[in-house]
């Protein structure tokens, strides 16, 4: 189950003010219906990021041109060849 941005907070405040681990934050709100993973999960990013925000998704190299992946402004075009072959 996510955590709701309502509840990320008062778990942060609780953990860098009393230092309780996830299982002690796990009992602190047993109505919120939270797990263990996902405390541990935000426990961690706040530890090693010192923030609970989500960064935004990157953008592949596909969305972000409109014409495609092959679409190339620069560099050399390729033309298509057409033999034609005449037998007369």
């Amino acid at each position: 189950m996510k955590i709701l941005q309502e509840n990320v907070i008062p778990i942060k405040n609780i953990y860098m003010s009393k230092q309780y681990g996830a299982r002690r934050l796990l009992s602190e709100f047993p109505d919120k219906g939270l797990k263990l993973g996902s405390i541990d999960s935000l426990l961690n990013r706040s530890h090693k990021t010192g923030t609970i925000v989500r960064q935004p998704p990157r953008l592949s190299r596909y969305s972000r041109s409109s014409e495609g992946p092959c679409a190339q402004s620069e560099g050399p075009a390729k033309k298509a060849s057409v033999i034609s072959l005449d037998f007369a």
